[in-house]
Order: C-alpha cells, then sequence, then structure tokens
C-alpha cells in the first residue's frame, strides 16, 4: 500500500530523528487519540491521518525499517519490500483495533441510528427571493413494513445467531506491531443484531429495511443562496435495529439569471445608455427581480458609475423583510455605426467642446481606479 499521506514520519508524529521507541509509542498514542472517529468526527480526513500516523509509527518503530528510511526514504523501504503491515485491515474499525484492541466500541447489535440523506433541488434567481413550495422525489431506505423491521417473516421468530452465540460480536485473532491482539467486529451473519430470522421476510429478504421512492414537499425560504443547505430531521435513512432515522438534507442550486448577479444581499445588473443620453441625463427601465425598474441617469453621468436602489435586492434569509439593493452599473454606449447627418452633428459637437466642458472633479488617482474597474 502506498503511503496515504507523503511526508516525513518524524514530521506526522512530531518527535526529534533522535527519539528513543518510547518517544515514538507515545507520540503515537497521543496522536491517534486526537484522529479516533469517535472524538474528530467533524474531520472527514480522520481516517487517511491515522493511516498516515500508523504508518510512521511502523517504520520509526521497527529498527530495521528506521535504519533504511534514514538512509534512503519511503523509496528504499518500498523497493525493499516493507510494506506497512495493516495494508491487508478493510476498515478503520480493524485498523485502530490491530494496534490498541477493541475498536470502536465492538458490537453492533443496539439500535443504530440511519445515515443521512442529500438530495438537490433547483430553483430560479425570482424564486429564491420570494420564498417557494416545491415537491421533490427521492429514493431512501424504509423501515420494512410486512416485518415491522424485524427481517422476520410474519408469524416467524427470531432465534439466536449460532456463529456469535447472540452477542452480535466475532473475534479473531491478528498481528500487530505490538504482537498478536483479538480484533472484535460485527457478525456478519447477523449484521450484529445477535438474532437471526428463521423465516426471512420475503419483502425485504430479511434485512427489515428496504428502498423506497419518497415524495415530499418541502419549502424553500426566500432569501436562500445557491449551494446552500435545508435540513429536515428525521427524514434521512430509516435506523437499524429500531434505532431513529437520519436527517434529510436539501441542497438548493440557485439558477445564474441571463441579467442580474447576486453579491450576497445584493443585485448587479447593467444599464446600456448611449453616450448623448449620459450626457444630457435619462430615465431608462431595468428589469429587476420583479419587472421593470425605472432608472434616473443624472445628466453627465459617467461610465461605470453605479446607482444604487435600495430595498430592491435580495430578501435577508432569516430576515426576508430586509432586503439588500439593487445596484445598476451605467455602461456609457458609444455608437458604432453612424449615418452622415449623425456624423456631421457629432463633429459640431466635438467642434464646441472646450476644456470647462470636459474637466472633471475627479484627481487623477480616482479617475485612473474609475477607468480600470470599468474594464475588467
Amino acid at each position: 500500500m502506498a503511503r496515504t499521506v507523503p511526508g516525513d514520519p518524524y514530521q506526522l508524529l512530531g518527535v526529534p530523528r533522535g527519539a528513543d521507541d518510547q518517544t515514538v509509542k507515545k507520540a503515537f498514542r497521543a496522536l491517534a487519540r486526537e484522529l479516533h472517529p469517535d472524538v474528530n468526527s467533524h474531520d472527514p480526513e480522520a481516517e487517511t491521518k491515522f493511516k498516515a500516523a500508523a504508518e510512521a509509527y511502523e517504520i520509526l518503530s521497527d529498527p530495521r525499517r528506521r535504519e533504511i528510511y534514514d538512509q534512503y526514504g519511503h523509496e528504499g523501504l518500498r523497493s525493499g519490500g516493507m510494506r506497512p503491515n495493516f495494508e491487508g485491515f478493510g476498515s478503520l474499525n480493524d485498523l485502530f483495533s490491530a494496534f490498541f484492541g477493541g475498536g470502536f466500541g465492538g458490537g453492533q447489535s443496539g439500535p443504530a441510528q440511519g445515515d443521512d440523506a442529500i438530495i438537490g433541488a433547483t430553483v430560479t434567481l425570482p424564486e429564491a427571493a420570494s420564498g417557494k413550495t416545491m415537491g421533490i422525489s427521492f429514493e431512501a431506505i424504509d423501515r420494512c413494513d410486512d416485518c415491522d423491521g424485524s427481517g422476520a417473516e410474519a408469524g416467524s421468530k427470531l432465534s439466536s445467531c449460532d456463529r456469535c452465540q447472540g452477542s452480535g460480536v466475532v473475534e479473531a485473532v491478528a498481528n500487530s506491531p505490538f504482537g498478536q491482539v483479538v480484533q472484535r467486529r460485527a457478525c456478519e451473519r447477523c449484521d450484529g443484531q445477535g438474532q437471526v430470522a428463521q423465516s426471512p421476510c420475503q419483502s425485504c429478504d430479511g434485512r427489515g429495511r428496504l428502498v423506497r421512492r419518497r415524495d415530499l414537499e418541502i419549502e424553500i425560504p426566500a432569501g436562500i443562496d445557491d449551494r446552500q443547505r435545508i435540513r429536515l430531521a428525521g427524514r434521512g435513512h430509516a435506523g437499524e435495529r429500531g434505532g431513529p432515522a437520519g436527517d434529510l438534507y436539501v441542497e438548493v442550486q440557485v439558477e445564474a439569471s441571463d441579467n442580474l448577479l447576486r453579491d450576497g444581499d445584493d443585485l448587479i445588473c447593467v444599464l446600456d445608455v448611449p453616450a448623448p443620453s449620459a450626457a444630457l441625463g435619462v430615465t431608462l427601465d431595468v428589469e429587476g427581480l420583479d419587472g421593470p425598474v425605472p432608472v434616473k441617469v443624472a445628466p453627465a453621468t459617467q461610465p461605470g458609475e453605479i446607482v444604487e436602489l435600495a430595498g430592491l435586492g435580495m430578501p435577508q434569509l432569516r430576515r426576508p423583510e430586509r432586503r439588500g439593493a439593487l445596484r445598476v452599473v451605467v455602461n456609457v454606449v458609444i455608437p458604432r455605426r453612424l449615418t452622415d447627418e449623425q456624423r456631421s452633428l457629432n463633429q459640431q459637437l466635438a467642434d464646441s467642446l472646450t476644456d470647462a466642458n470636459l474637466a472633471a472633479p475627479e484627481g487623477l488617482g480616482a479617475k485612473l481606479r474609475r477607468l480600470l474597474s470599468t474594464s475588467r
């Protein structure tokens, strides 16, 4: 097995190169406790990190491996056929058990909570702004109604599993860096329940659960943003052995709008204004969330200037009565094709302009910032 996370074993365990066996062992045990999934469930990479720490410990706790690594690095270990002893373990539970014994809690004979489910839902930007009630359809694991989750055919009984003697747990001896240890894992025959059905339920093949399609109505709250999730407690996959169901997460995708760009609770749009109108001032419409919105462009408006319309943006997610602004970026459009008459009129205007007409109240720095921002 190749190293799970590339790195120097001394750095992974946080020990100096001259560390003795006791120091290495102590450092590994401390790090392993930190990476234990039961106390580090928030970190999805805990298993990867633990395997890297275990490989580092194997190298530094074995004098021969350590000597080869110090001289030739990981390539020397691989070329010498010194792969990690734990590469045959199928799960982190087995791996942790091999090092410390006992695994993560032994058998699974008690109730177990069902897994969470996640599905996607797509809404338009106006729907995200106003909120929406929508139907969703998805497949989830449900408790079998015919056997009430027991896995046994109606009228039949459950008997003690002959493989684990009703404990839900089987044991096996395995080699580890500490010698032979006893691994405890859930019994495969009864799936850790300690009991098996004499006559398995035909509807669910004795599993007590089956996959069904569900149809739900959900509320999309006003102001929701793209990739945000809605949590529905207890609407996920059914639990095992009478355990509670997991949660359902609905990840909302907000479709991009052709004319509106979202920035937090604000919306941004572009208004094309002919150059003569920008010089003279004009009122034009832009398309907002609820239809056309009149925008007053003041005389002498420059390219890239922003007209802010308060209260016409997105509602705040938890306070929908508060809304952001609609920021209208003025795009001054220079005509590309002119008739002879229009060209003559523009020439007359150009000839009549003086420095007083073109003087700007802003300084050089402000002018450059404005021009550069509009060119992006």
